[in-house]
């Protein structure tokens, strides 16, 4: 289907001016800045100074992204976490009470909290038992209120990546948004979709740094989609959304991608580990196919186990009450030293 992105953005959006800032209206360098009420100062407890506000559009930490993604600068919008842009997604293209978006269950929670806030209606289209797209249920659960499909690939809770070619057939065929959520996609063999975009003008694709970068404390989220798209989150999101010591702290990293590609290849091994040991143990019914950092393992007493976990002083997550997933935990896979003790841990389970 034609995609006319003007037709599907909220009417009063189109036309909206966003809040002009001190560093939207002067982008240069000067000796003297006397333009943003800063303090010139300093800044109270800090060694370094953080007195002055950071570039609103972060170009210089969009241009390094841009050259390890292989995209153009215009197509990165940066936010504090994926919840960020998720969040902005449905602000932009959802009426509340009106639109809907569809999820595809077990799936992450914020796409229905973010929904829930929005006041935009949810479909549940769930996943099939082995965690795929049911391709057909999507398709017809499409109707002229529905404006954005999320996608997330790894799959969180279970793992796997969803099939490529059926995002892409539902991509070509629905005229709303279509949201690749790729927060896991540094461990999986699959490709991005990044590289698509080109061909997708209704398709964004979200990252993290959260994960595989190890900087989930920093809050920095990554949306990819057209410049079209990347323009209107722009102007409605705050103006100072990512503040400087983000920014410095993702510049530093993106200077060492090796240094995250040996943590991924270490964790992928342990992964490895864990499911092999695992699978030996009685208490275990299933570990299902996972491209991502964790396993969701399927036990006949889930809540049970979980318990006696925390009682040691091992922290996993029950997942027994999501759909499709009853009696699963989800576990994370840490290091060498934390797998062994999980593995020792479980061994000694009087259940």
């Amino acid at each position: 289907m034609p995609f006319n992105l003007n037709k599907l953005i909220r009417p009063h959006l189109i036309h909206l001016q966003p809040y002009s800032s001190a560093r939207d209206e002067f982008k240069g360098i000067a000796d003297v800045y006397l333009d943003a009420n800063e303090n010139p100062y300093g800044s109270v407890g800090a060694s370094a100074k953080y007195n002055r506000y950071p570039d609103p559009l972060q170009p210089k930490l969009k241009e390094k992204i841009a050259e390890l993604k292989a995209c153009d600068s215009s197509q990165i919008f940066l936010g504090n976490g994926s919840d960020e842009p998720i969040d902005l997604l449905l602000r932009v293209f959802c009426e509340p009470e009106k639109d809907n978006i569809i999820l595809l269950p077990p799936t992450y929670g914020m796409y229905q909290v973010s929904a829930d806030i929005n006041h935009v209606k949810v479909v549940n289209v769930p996943l099939s038992s082995d965690f795929q797209i049911q391709k057909q249920k999507v398709l017809d659960a499409i109707v002229p209120e529905t404006k954005v499909i999320f996608f997330c690939s790894p799959n969180n809770p279970s793992g796997n990546s969803l099939k490529r070619e059926d995002i892409i057939e539902i991509t070509n065929f629905f005229d709303g948004l279509v949201v690749v959520d790729e927060a896991y996609i540094d461990f999986s063999s699959q490709k991005t979709f990044v590289a698509d975009l080109k061909n997708y003008p209704n398709l964004v694709v979200l990252q993290t740094f959260s994960k595989a970068w190890g900087l989930a404390g920093i809050r920095l989220g990554m949306a990819f989609a057209s410049p079209e798209i990347i323009s209107i989150l722009n102007k409605v999101k705050y103006p100072y959304n990512i503040n400087t010591l983000t920014q410095q702290v993702a510049l530093k990293a993106l200077q060492k991608n090796e240094i995250k590609n040996k943590m991924v290849s270490k964790i992928i091994k342990q992964r490895n580990v864990l499911t092999e040991h695992l699978l030996n143990n009685q208490l275990v019914e299933k570990i299902y196919p996972t491209d991502a950092n964790f396993i969701l393992v399927k036990t006949p007493k889930g809540k049970e186990i979980y318990d006696s976990l925390v009682e040691k002083g091992i922290i996993v997550r029950d997942r027994s009450k999501v759909q499709l997933c009853e009696g699963c935990l989800r576990i994370t896979v840490g290091t060498e030293m934390e797998n062994l003790a999980l593995l020792r841990a479980w061994s000694e389970l009087k259940i």
